[in-house]
């Protein structure tokens, strides 16, 4: 028989990928779709037919309940959630009750109607917030600064008592910035990629950035979401860092993207103070990390690299606009 997983988020980057991924190990394919919160379907129309869609929330107890009590599912993937920092500021109840408390209403009902399922939480490298060591490691201490970090660090936390308390397999992947042809527009490679895609076609002619200077550890979402599921093949539940380990600049990805193009960023980025995060402004060290224990342990290693993913991004931006 299939095994079948249940996915929150399943529209999402990583959702589709996930769900892809699954679907590819002949696993039966449980998506949540919210009604409320419905980003559309575009990164799962390909290959919908294949997939069980079921309409529910975060928000909605009963709704988990409901799909948890039917499918009895092998394994849960909680990557639903309000992700974006700034919205989390706009908004930071409704951050807190989607990001840590639909985490509880998810263990609460494995808890009570499933317990032999396993779950993986999808945690943050914000949990970091402004790290006291650099690299992370999965024992530098949490520094959350703001509601979406605050809400990630809760439920990392409760993810750990429930596992502790109840014997649940349940585990937090610490995922650190991984992006794709399918990250939301509103993140900063997306938006470089795209608008060098819209400046190649005589679209656009300019590209509005915070720093250039501004430092992520990047890596590639489909090399994560395998990260995801070895978590939860592994005879103990732990939690894992994914990361490349390496820091590039904002300016790194604007010289691969248009350089790509024949073009030179230099001609068209423009910085706007008001992109510019706190953080960034007050020069605390850069958010990177180590994945030592997920290659030794979880035999996990990055396939793409950061150059060939924002190339691919590139490519993507090219023919959708086209």
């Amino acid at each position: 028989m299939k095994p079948t997983a249940f996915i929150t988020g399943i529209t999402g980057q990583d959702g589709s990928y996930l769900a892809e991924f699954l679907l590819e190990k002949n696993y039966s394919v449980v998506g949540l779709v919210s009604q409320k919160f419905n980003i559309g379907n575009q990164n799962i129309d390909h290959f919908k037919d294949k997939l069980i869609l079921e309409v529910g929330d975060l928000l909605n107890k009963i709704s988990l309940e409901k799909i948890i009590r039917q499918y009895q599912p092998a394994e849960i993937y909680n990557l639903a959630g309000i992700t974006f920092v700034p919205i989390a500021w706009d908004k930071p109840t409704l951050a807190l009750d989607v990001n840590l408390l639909g985490t509880a209403r998810l263990l609460e009902a494995i808890r009570n109607f499933s317990p032999q399922t396993k779950f993986y939480q999808a945690t943050s490298a914000k949990i970091f917030g402004l790290p006291k060591e650099s690299p992370q490691t999965e024992t530098t201490p949490l520094n959350p600064i703001d509601p979406y970090s605050i809400s990630k660090a809760a439920s990392h936390y409760l993810v750990k008592a429930f596992r502790t308390h109840f014997r649940l397999f349940a585990v937090s992947g610490i995922l650190y910035n991984h992006e794709s042809e399918r990250r939301g527009e509103e993140f900063v490679t997306r938006k470089i990629t795209q608008t060098a895609a819209k400046i190649k076609l005589g679209l656009s002619d300019e590209l509005i950035l915070g720093s250039l200077e501004a430092k992520q550890d990047w890596g590639y979402a489909p090399d994560y979401v395998e990260a995801m599921w070895l978590m939860l093949q592994q005879a103990k539940p732990d939690d894992y860092i994914i990361a490349s380990g390496r820091l590039h600049s904002v300016r790194d990805v604007c010289e691969i993207a248009f350089s790509y193009l024949n073009l030179d960023y230099k001609k068209f980025a423009v910085t706007d103070k008001k992109f510019v995060r706190k953080t960034e402004a007050a020069g605390w060290p850069d958010p990177v990390g180590n994945p030592a224990k997920a290659s030794q342990v979880l035999g996990w290693q990055p396939k793409v690299d950061f150059k060939t993913m924002i190339i691919k991004m590139v490519e993507n931006d090219l023919q959708l606009l086209k």
